[in-house]
């Protein structure tokens, strides 16, 4: 039996990976070995490894990596605690295959770990284009990884450009698609009752049974300095459309702590009566909160990915999501408070729900990857594969 790794690091990973551990569970030919590591183990971050156990899935080990301080240095210095750790558990655990989730800096500890265990790597997401610190990773990850499941074939064209033999690409699409395919489907529910009786959150009141906005803004490592102020912007553009909102907390990257005190400021200063805010939710309910919502307003890449699936309007705002393919349903904006105002305006007046379109995938992802994962056996060697256009 082939024992396969997987390093959760987040609440975002755990979307992008959860149809794969379903599918890695349900195979009688694959063994789950399965890590939570950095924010997922942190209530400041929601929590989010309760949300795996409570799916029945055994969290085999944990790494506590983070150091505090949410800016460039900490975020290096928790990249090399997680390299040491994850390198102890996998010489301890010995799996055959490990996966690595998207871009985000932790994701890169268990690349390398794996790498200099001669421990092949299986990358997903490979090849797509980001904004600051992810785009790096991203593509160093590229590098690392023996197996690549890509979203889409311009994916699949980049990560050839970057001397991958053709073998080892697959296009599987994003398994994050295939959780919010399941909802477009039928297969959840949301109302408010619900929402609060299972969640809480703090804030004013916000009847999801009627027109809302969802906002989820992250900082910029490149721009971490000026997280406060960009939150701000948002914060006051929402507040002076006089939309209801969900506001969501922001991930760990630099600049988190700056964001989150905007948000406090921001509950301080005008004890908004329909704002709600919520550190966290299962996949599965904050994409059906999505299908509910007017439009989504940040730069989370759920915006861009999983929104153009479902068909939900979407503001973009700055630059995390720069270069990334998106459809129709995104409306770019830069941090100008007016700016973003304008574009929550016209999604809420054009009313508009938009087709959906199968950008990084048809739903079926996470089967796929099972049964590539069960079909493969890659080396930890590399070779570089030149490209040529064809």
């Amino acid at each position: 039996m082939k024992k396969i790794g997987i390093v959760v690091t987040s609440r975002a990973s755990y979307a992008r990976i959860k149809t794969v551990l379903k599918a890695i569970r349900n195979s009688s030919d694959l063994e789950l070995f399965l890590v939570g590591s950095a924010s997922l183990l942190l209530y400041k971050y929601g929590n989010a490894y309760q949300i795996i156990e409570k799916d029945g899935f055994v969290i085999d080990e944990k790494v506590y990596m983070l150091v505090e301080g949410e800016n460039p240095a900490t975020m290096a210095k928790s990249v090399g605690i997680g390299i040491m750790e994850l390198s102890t558990i996998f010489d301890n655990h010995k799996p055959d295959i490990v996966i690595s989730i998207a871009d985000r800096f932790e994701t890169i500890c268990t690349a390398i770990a794996a790498s200099y265990l001669n421990i092949p790597v299986a990358h997903i997401q490979g090849g797509e284009l980001t904004g600051s610190i992810d785009g790096k990773v991203r593509h160093a990850v590229t590098k690392f990884s023996s197996l690549h499941f890509v979203a889409n074939e311009e994916a699949k064209q980049r990560v050839r450009m970057m001397g991958e033999p053709e073998e080892s690409i697959f296009v599987t699409g994003c398994p994050s698609v295939d959780l919010a395919n399941e909802v477009k489907n039928g297969n959840s529910f949301m109302n408010t009752k619900y929402l609060y009786s299972k969640y809480g959150g703090t804030g004013a009141f916000v009847d999801i049974d009627k027109d809302f906005l969802i906002v989820m803004q992250h900082p910029v490592t490149t721009e971490f300095e000026e997280s406060h102020k960009h939150a701000r912007e948002t914060l006051s553009a929402v507040r002076e459309t006089g939309i209801p909102a969900i506001v969501m907390w922001p991930n760990v990257d630099a600049g988190s702590d700056l964001i989150s005190k905007a948000i406090r400021d921001f509950r301080e200063e005008f004890k908004p009566d329909n704002v709600h805010f919520f550190r966290n939710f299962e996949p599965e309910d904050f994409f059906a909160l999505l299908l509910k919502s007017k439009c989504i307003v940040g730069n989370s890449s759920v915006g861009i990915r999983e929104c153009s699936f479902l068909g939900v309007p979407a503001v973009n705002i700055g630059t995390r999501q720069e270069d990334r393919k998106r459809g129709k349903n995104v409306i770019d904006v830069s941090y100008s408070k007016n700016e973003i105002k304008k574009a929550i305006t016209k999604h809420c007046r054009d009313n508009s729900r938009y087709p959906s379109v199968q950008l990084y995938g048809d739903g079926a992802a996470g089967e796929r990857i099972g049964r590539i994962l069960t079909e493969v056996n890659p080396s930890s060697k590399k070779r570089f594969a030149e490209w040529k256009v064809s």
